[in-house]
């Protein structure tokens, strides 16, 4: 019989094997050192940039004062080198760290400075005495040594004893007064100092000043970095609570693993068997275990079964909501034809009149609530096509035929910005319906206000339609019903209560939307529809 390990003992391995391989990578190919040295040549990069920006403010400020506008142009010496940059018309110019321990040649230890062999700058003397300070208030405690040097390659500010010295016998400042950016590793002379921090190497990093072209000095930096070795010894304590905790979590992530493997699939395969007998509860949320392909099957057939729920929930209220919208009718037509049965030749003229106006009037409703729910039903069912509508033209046609009834509609929309993704008929039902809203609830008399205009979105190109109706409004207890199907609050004068919900569904179907929002006066609904602007439109 072959031998197959247990999936816990794998899963024990593999955890394991990738615990070591990070540890292993830092004790054989140095990574970390490494990283280390890039991150104290970063630290120079930056601290250089501050020191050589002010070190520039300062002396073109100085020889400004002292000089003349033609000798700021033509001071300092053309950049002969490069600049280390990809595009020198670019905005920012980074300069990112080099150094790569493994590959890097280690210099010699830093020459001495020597005496200058010419006259200092004074405009250059002038300018390092200027940022001095803030070069000396720095080095306690960032152990950062800082030297700036003239275009001559003598010191003029410094955080050790070399003013007035030259350093031009070292390469990383003939290369900076070059105008190259530079960066090496240096054997250390001090490593039995105070400030010991167990590293042979130092890193030099040569920045040189430049405006307009032309360098102006450069400001040489040097620090040693920690060793790996001393970096993990500072924390030592953290690593080792940290490889306890990374222990413990591998061996409770191996055995949750391997138990929690089983569990979804087991209640993956209930939970299927819920939704196909149709059993109505909670179902298991097994999105939090098992596998990443487990828990979007489990979460599909979840939503899938919320759905289904949902989907028969909302028949059972439909059904409710329509019997009881039927009822009513029905009941009054019932106990009118009982009345007529009974007592039709007792009636006089005018009453047997008034009951036949009552079935008339019944009747009608039942209609209008019938051909309501057949609109309803084709706007939940819509399948969406590639009918394009004029919203100005379509605006401007209801508008015409609403005014020949009496209803007065103002249309403030420009000519030919957009086409809206809707058909015509559908559009025209989105529209009639709002209007249809405003006018029973605010009789023939109401006035309605339709302003259209294009508008970029997250969601992409919308065509906003703002529809206002200076009728009495709706109620705050009532502004979170109103797209319920069914409520009204128009019912004497011809309202079904579906409306709304017809314009939200035909809507939601194009991607649309519609919502009621704030007015001081009447309904304010805005109406949102996908639209494709018109070449060369205007938006508004």
């Amino acid at each position: 019989m072959n031998w197959r390990p247990r999936l816990g003992t794998i899963l024990l391995i593999i955890n394991l094997g990738i615990l070591l391989l990070p540890l292993g990578g830092i004790s054989v190919l140095r990574l970390y050192e490494s990283e280390l040295v890039r991150r104290t040549e970063t630290e120079l990069i930056s601290q250089g940039s501050l020191i050589g920006a002010a070190y520039r403010e300062e002396l073109l400020r100085i020889a400004a004062e002292n000089a003349g506008t033609e000798k700021i142009l033509n001071y300092g010496i053309p950049a002969k080198a490069r600049p280390s940059r990809s595009d020198p018309s670019e905005k920012y110019h980074p300069i990112n760290a080099r150094l790569n321990l493994p590959d890097e040649k280690i210099h010699p230890p830093a020459q001495a400075a020597v005496p200058a062999r010419t006259a200092i700058d004074p405009f250059a003397l002038e300018a390092g005495s200027r940022v001095s300070s803030i070069m000396r208030s720095s080095t306690d405690s960032t152990l950062v040594g800082v030297r700036v040097v003239d275009i001559k390659g003598t010191v003029v500010a410094t955080t050790g004893e070399e003013r007035h010295l030259s350093l031009l016998n070292r390469e990383e400042v003939r290369r900076a007064l070059a105008g190259e950016y530079v960066s090496l590793l240096r054997e250390r002379l001090d490593w039995d100092s105070s400030a010991r921090r167990g590293n042979l190497v130092r890193v030099f990093v040569g920045m040189p000043i430049i405006h307009e072209g032309r360098v102006l000095g450069a400001v040489i930096l040097s620090r040693t970095p920690l060793d790996i070795g001393k970096a993990l010894y500072l924390v030592r304590g953290q690593l080792g609570i940290a490889a306890a905790v990374l222990l413990g979590l591998v061996i409770v992530i191996t055995i949750l693993t391997s138990v929690m493997v089983n569990r979804p699939l087991r209640a993956l395969v209930s939970q299927a068997k819920e939704v196909q007998h149709g059993t109505k509860r909670e179902m298991p949320v097994t999105g939090r275990f098992g596998i990443h392909e487990i828990a979007q099957l489990s979460d599909a057939i979840s939503v899938m079964a919320r759905t289904l729920e949902e989907r028969a929930d909302y028949i059972r209220t439909f059904a409710a909501n329509v019997s009881h919208e039927f009822k009513t009718p029905l009941t009054s037509l019932r106990g009118t034809v009982e009345l007529l049965h009974d007592h039709l030749q007792e009636m006089s003229e005018d009453e047997r009149d008034r009951f036949l106006t009552i079935i008339a009037r019944d009747a009608e409703r039942m209609e209008r609530l019938v051909r309501r729910l057949l609109d309803l039903a084709r706007a939940d069912t819509l399948t969406v096509g590639e009918e394009r509508t004029d919203p100005a033209g379509a605006l401007r046609a209801i508008a015409d035929r609403y005014g020949e009834a009496g209803v007065k509609v103002v249309v403030r929309c420009e000519e030919d910005v957009v086409s809206v993704r809707m058909g015509h008929e559908t559009f025209d039902s989105v529209v009639s319906n709002l209007i249809e809203n405003a006018r029973q609830h605010g009789g023939d008399g109401v006035q309605v206000e339709i302003r259209g205009l294009l508008g970029e979105h997250p969601e992409g190109c919308l065509f906003e339609m703002e529809v206002h109706d200076n009728g009495p409004g709706i109620s705050d207890g009532n502004r979170e019903k109103v797209f319920l199907p069914f409520f009204t609050t128009a019912r004497k004068t011809g309202g079904s209560g579906l409306g709304l919900s017809i314009v939200q569904a035909l809507l939601g179907a194009h991607g649309g939307s519609i919502s009621l929002e704030q007015s001081e006066q009447g309904a304010l609904f805005r109406v949102m529809v996908p639209a494709i602007p018109a070449q060369g439109g205007a938006r508004s």
